[in-house]
């Protein structure tokens, strides 16, 4: 594997293999340049959605080893691997890796600057700690689903992107770094406990200030930002296709107005909250008068913030995403590319995810005079 040029090369990080926030966290440390070997179980038995290995975007940029951790030289060979990194990720249930022989005690005991970073839904404490979970329950849980919405309709089912990932799996990351930093100043490691319900109710700090100011109801669809706004909202166009409207601020609204035209007139005043529901039944009216697309370019180079509801495929090629080099093609797939920009020390192409290695992945790791005595607990 080519070296990294990232802004985190030099960093060696032990994975162990898991679904979630842990394999996206550390997918963004290996963008960034980290060196991260990924530790898997000898079975077969893949995590998650079956499907080719190379579409495991999250298993990008860094090798996978097999190593049956039941057998004494499995073991010696993770707790060799632990001593040679600057950082762990590990995403069980609280107690697992404890169980298996390398929760933070023994690890730390053997390496004092290693961060040893966990990754659940409900942390590592609290009475649902033990409990199963997915994304759903630690957004319902923290009040974010409730917020979420229309009024008079259920919560709606979000991607996982809003707990999973922003809240799990970048929490980790920044609580990583932190440490790493921390680490390098005072020679001594930690525990770092990211917890998937920390990291949403983090994000959902400006609502709390808003509803402690009395400016946001806790009635669902009835703020700018929860739909219940005319002027905030989306709507589904002639063709069948959507629009996003965002025309909060008053010199914004003024262009959105000028742009709808003679329609706009009809709109009621977006002070008027008891009129909100009458402009969002215009709004639909008028947006599907035309297709997206020819509602796209009359609001096109204009500050009205509107802009076309894109499909996952349609974004690859959006002028604007194509002029910022979002997405990289990988092995045949276009994804995302590694981000942040760097002025300096630009991270590498990433390289695609790969089925587990033999002995040669440990390369760096094990010196090869060692290696014979691993070579049993590789699967």
């Amino acid at each position: 594997m080519t070296a990294n040029r990232g802004p985190l090369a030099g960093l060696k990080i032990v994975e162990m293999a898991g679904i979630g926030p842990a394999p996206m966290c550390c997918m963004m440390l290996a963008d960034l340049g980290a060196e991260i070997l990924r530790i898997d179980r000898p079975s077969t038995a893949d995590l998650g959605i079956e499907r080719p290995i190379e579409t495991n975007f999250v298993m990008r940029g860094r090798p996978t080893i097999r190593v049956d951790a039941k057998m004494p030289e499995g073991r010696d060979l993770i707790l060799g691997l632990i001593d040679k990194a600057d950082g762990l990720v590990e995403g069980f249930r609280p107690g697992v890796m404890e169980r298996l022989g390398f929760g933070p005690e023994v690890c730390l005991k053997r390496n004092p600057k290693l961060v040893y970073g966990r990754v659940t839904g409900w942390g590592q404490t609290g009475p649902l700690s033990k409990l199963a979970g997915h994304d759903i329950n630690y957004l319902a849980v923290t009040g974010a689903l409730e917020a979420m919405g229309r009024r008079d309709d259920c919560p709606p089912v979000p991607l996982n992107i809003v707990g999973d990932f922003a809240g799990g799996a970048m929490l980790l990351a920044i609580g990583l770094l932190s440490a790493l930093l921390s680490a390098r100043e005072t020679g001594s490691g930690q525990v770092v406990d990211a917890a998937i319900v920390d990291g949403v109710a983090n994000m959902l700090t400006s609502f709390n200030g808003l509803r402690a100011g009395g400016v946001f109801s806790t009635e669902r669809g009835s703020n700018v930002l929860d739909s219940g706004a005319f002027f905030y909202n989306t709507y589904r166009c002639r063709d069948g296709r959507f629009l996003a409207v965002g025309a909060i601020e008053k010199r914004f609204y003024a262009e959105f107005l000028a742009r709808l035209g003679p329609d706009g007139d009809t709109l009621p005043p977006p002070s008027d909250k008891s009129r909100w529901p009458e402009g969002i039944e215009k709004l639909s009216a008028i947006f599907a008068k035309k297709d997206r697309d020819e509602w796209a370019s009359i609001f096109a180079s204009s500050d009205a913030c509107v802009t076309p509801i894109l499909s996952l495929e349609e974004s690859f090629s959006d002028p604007h995403m194509q002029a910022r080099e979002n997405y990289v093609t990988v092995a045949g797939h276009p994804q995302a590319a590694p981000a942040p920009r760097f002025s300096k020390a630009q991270p590498s192409m990433p390289t695609p995810p790969e089925a587990p290695a033999g002995p040669e992945a440990l390369a760096g790791w094990i010196s090869d005079a060692d290696l014979p005595r691993y070579q049993a607990a590789i699967r």
